[in-house]
């Protein structure tokens, strides 16, 4: 069973990955869910349900949070949003906007840091700065044994 430093030793290998809407391919190109299905694929074994397809604004027009309800379909929240090393974050980008983007938590303590895909960078390890913890609104672990 993989542990938490699985989940971000994976993550890792996917750094400096393009960009690419809706690909799931280290290396060649993905997306921040695509990151996630991969690091699940690497970590886990296969995907828990098909991705249908999906535009940029996700389901903004609707108003229908659907990333946040697969993530509690498939993974564990942590009610308290507090950090744990290959832990998923769920950002909301804009105020009023819907959930739609995610990221893994890679290093925690003073300095938190995470790895996520981009667009216009990539996939990146960040430090998870005010800006970017002000919009983190769930956290959730992989199914993992060392939970």
């Amino acid at each position: 069973m993989p542990t938490r430093h699985d989940i971000v030793n994976e993550a890792r290998r996917w750094l400096g990955t393009p960009y690419v809407h809706q690909a799931s391919v280290r290396g060649a190109g993905t997306d921040c869910l695509g990151l996630l299905r991969g690091v699940w694929r690497a970590a886990i074994g296969d995907e828990p349900e098909a991705v249908p397809a999906y535009s940029q604004d996700w389901s903004e027009p609707q108003g229908e949070e659907r990333m946040w309800a697969a993530a509690q379909r498939h993974l564990i929240e942590r009610p308290d949003l507090s950090l744990a090393i290959g832990a998923v974050l769920l950002f909301r980008m804009r105020d009023r906007g819907v959930a739609k983007h995610l990221g893994i938590v890679s290093e925690t303590g003073p300095v938190p840091r995470f790895i996520h895909a981009y667009s216009g960078h990539g996939v990146v390890e960040n430090a998870l700065s005010d800006p970017w913890r002000r919009r983190v609104v769930a956290c959730f672990d992989f199914p993992l044994e060392d939970i």
